[in-house]
């Protein structure tokens, strides 16, 4: 049985897939909408579209994975080769959304848009090195496995 906080995590991941996708989707329409109030949004609709577009998809592509890693969880089997491919996946995602905001670097520079590309860069090399742990952890399971 899987605690409260785990129960509640995979539920917020959910809702955050699916509103991740609508949101992506939305893109353009939210980006026409906010250049009423913003005259560069309003001049670079389609650059930025495509710029955040691209990362919402990846972003969305993250959390599918992290949804895959928590029914391993909630099923008690979280050393299983899926769970380190979906770690290197995520790894992927986040180098290359940091790659996509450093596009957004020749439209403009703003500290949070280095911080961005900061937080993904960390975030992909922390999904990268788990899982190679989790692939050691893996491979030490199945052999204490077949010891047994």
């Amino acid at each position: 049985m899987a605690d409260k906080l785990t129960v509640f995590t995979k539920g917020l991941l959910d809702f955050m897939y699916f509103a991740g996708i609508i949101v992506t989707v939305s893109v353009p329409l939210i980006i026409t909408g906010y250049g009423k109030y913003n005259s560069y949004f309003a001049r670079n609709v389609v650059s930025l579209s495509i710029i955040f577009i691209l990362s919402g998809i990846f972003a969305v592509l993250i959390i599918r994975e992290l949804r895959k890693i928590f029914k391993s969880v909630l099923a008690n089997d979280c050393f299983i080769h899926r769970n380190v491919t979906s770690l290197d996946k995520m790894g992927t995602y986040s180098f290359l959304i940091a790659l996509i905001t450093c596009c957004r670097l020749i439209l403009y520079v703003t500290p949070a848009v280095l911080i961005v590309i900061l937080v993904f860069v960390i975030a992909g090399l922390f999904s990268k090195v788990l899982s190679r742990v989790f692939d050691i952890a893996v491979t030490y399971k199945l052999e204490n496995d077949l010891t047994i």
